[in-house]
């Protein structure tokens, strides 16, 4: 963390320091059960300097298989394996394909064509998993990079992709969006939300929480599940959604737009929408379990297997008052 807190405190972000120690110390107390077994894996990862860094592929690639011996790259598949599930990915690594439950490059192909150029910007990603694109945002040429996710598996995950990334200003920190600090209108320039507001029992306030930490005039992209409907409509599950416990409110886009304004955003538009399909979010050997497939209706996969709306996730992007 040492390196993070230099780079904040000669950045306009310095007042998170007031809070961020405690934050972190306090996040960490009550580690996961599995929390030293990840951290082990870890620990077990050979030490290797990649000849090749490439954030700018599908897959985030760390060195080739020619970087390392056979009994090192063995060692290293272990590391990755003690860590599954993988979420969000692809990674390649040493020669090893780390093929991912999610086509995270997807999404990140649907939404790079729409941004402000991330060249020179201070980059939040709010829910970023093993933080597949906190790398593609530095690969689009970001100054510096934080995620946040309270997911320890996932930091861990991180960490062990960080290792072999080398001193790049990407960090992660296993912090929720309540954490974030109050920037007022002195934070980042870009703030990525991308599959949060769903899990979210108070969704505007996630809003407002993202609005802080933005800098005036900075960028928020939003992603998110929506529904078919007019701004009045908001789908509410009696309890599961897509085998997900924790889904609250899945509002239309019109709704989205209205949420936004009434917040403060100015310059709100559209800017995809996609259904979820069965190729970019699917079981592989390195998530196992369940997956899309299994959460949708096996005679109608316009639905879920509880008779919902099958997943369509929008992307909208809006700014701060300047």
């Amino acid at each position: 963390m040492q390196s993070l807190y230099r780079f904040l405190q000669d950045s306009r972000l310095a007042p998170w320091l007031d809070s961020l120690p405690a934050q972190l110390e306090t996040a960490l107390q009550g580690s996961h059960g599995k929390w030293e077994e990840w951290q082990a894996a870890l620990a077990a990862a050979p030490d290797f300097h990649p000849q090749q860094l490439d954030f700018n592929s599908s897959a985030i690639t760390l060195g080739t298989a020619a970087d390392i011996d056979v009994a090192s790259r063995a060692q290293l598949l272990t590391c990755l394996q003690a860590l599954i599930p993988w979420r969000k990915g692809p990674y390649h690594l040493f020669g090893i394909e780390v093929d991912t439950e999610w086509r995270s490059d997807w999404k990140w192909e649907r939404v790079l064509p729409h941004l402000s150029p991330l060249s020179g910007r201070l980059v939040l990603d709010v829910g970023c998993g093993s933080g597949y694109h906190l790398w593609r945002m530095r690969g689009a040429g970001a100054e510096a990079v934080i995620g946040i996710d309270p997911t320890l598996l996932f930091l861990t995950q991180f960490q062990l992709i960080k290792r072999y990334a080398g001193e790049q200003p990407v960090w992660m920190l296993p912090l929720k969006s309540e954490d974030l600090p109050d920037l007022r209108q002195k934070g980042f320039d870009t703030v990525f939300s991308m599959g949060v507001l769903y899990h979210r029992r108070d969704p505007l306030g996630h809003l407002q929480e993202l609005r802080r930490a933005l800098r005036a005039g900075g960028e928020l992209v939003l992603e998110t599940l929506v529904v078919a409907g007019d701004e009045h409509t908001v789908l509410m599950p009696h309890d599961r959604y897509a085998k997900m416990r924790n889904v609250w409110f899945i509002p239309s886009v019109a709704l989205l737009e209205l949420w936004l304004k009434r917040l403060g955003f100015t310059h709100i538009r559209v800017v995809d929408v996609t259904t979820t399909s069965i190729q970019e979010q699917r079981c592989t050997a390195w998530s196992k379990g369940e997956s899309l497939a299994d959460f949708l209706d096996s005679q109608d996969i316009s639905r879920t297997i509880e008779g919902y709306p099958a997943p369509v996730r929008a992307t909208l992007i809006a700014n701060t008052p300047a």
